[in-house]
């Protein structure tokens, strides 16, 4: 029961509508999950409050956990 949450900048209903639908597919696809057991949340999330929001807690602070690396660094430490 893979429920999945997306935290992303400045995309409209309808762009969040279809990236749902696809992380289901590929969910289903990569895992086997059935659709009806896979949930999506999107968080809207202000450019300017993305490395404090989310860069520092949710990447550097998980980085052993992530299975997709950024190949960005607004810090400014690569």
């Amino acid at each position: 029961m893979p429920h999945i949450h997306v935290k992303i900048v400045g995309k409209s209903e309808a762009e969040k509508t279809a990236l749902a639908q696809e992380i289901t597919k590929a969910v289903v696809n990569a895992v086997g999950a059935k659709e009806g057991n896979i949930s999506i949340s999107i968080e809207d999330v202000e450019k300017v409050d993305w490395t404090e929001k989310v860069y520092k807690p949710d990447i550097l602070g998980h980085w052993e956990q992530l299975y997709k690396k950024p190949e960005y660094d607004p810090l400014g430490n690569k």
